[in-house]
């Protein structure tokens, strides 16, 4: 299943696509902490996830690490990029650009695309906290989208 599938599966079986919901839906733990110029991460330990969410940035930034991180939970569950950038010269470009793909998928839904008079997909991405330049990973799908 692609990443635009897995996002409406989540949305549709929970009914919503707030990532700090889902999160408790999931059973992912959420911590806000002091992480510096750190945005967030994830980890698991003894099968219990949680999120990690630098504590001095935006809400709407949080959220968006909030999905973001969470993405990395449900794709990569077997990833440990934290420790692939550290150690190893394995390239984890991918694996953030699925993470973001997922993020904007989850936060920017073909739905409000279509209930929404715009007059860019880039309005609206910032609107719900994409942060700039993310929105070219939204799969429209087809979606004719002004702008």
């Amino acid at each position: 299943m692609d990443i635009k599938g897995i996002v409406r599966e989540l949305v549709t079986t929970h009914n919503t696509n707030d990532p700090f919901e889902l999160c408790k839906c999931l059973d992912i733990m959420i911590s806000f902490e002091r992480l510096g110029r750190l945005l967030g991460y994830c980890d698991c330990h003894f099968r219990m996830w949680t999120i990690h969410i630098n504590d001095n940035v935006p809400y709407h930034l949080q959220r968006f690490v909030c999905a973001h991180e969470l993405g990395h939970a449900l794709l990569h569950q077997d990833a440990n990029v934290p420790f692939l950038r550290a150690h190893t010269f394995y390239c984890t470009d991918k694996i953030e650009r699925q993470a973001n793909a997922f993020a904007v998928e989850l936060l920017l839904p073909d739905e409000l695309i279509m209930d929404h008079d715009c007059t860019s997909l880039c309005n609206l991405a910032k609107a719900v906290g994409v942060p700039h330049g993310l929105e070219v990973l939204k799969d429209t799908g087809g979606i004719n989208f002004h702008g």
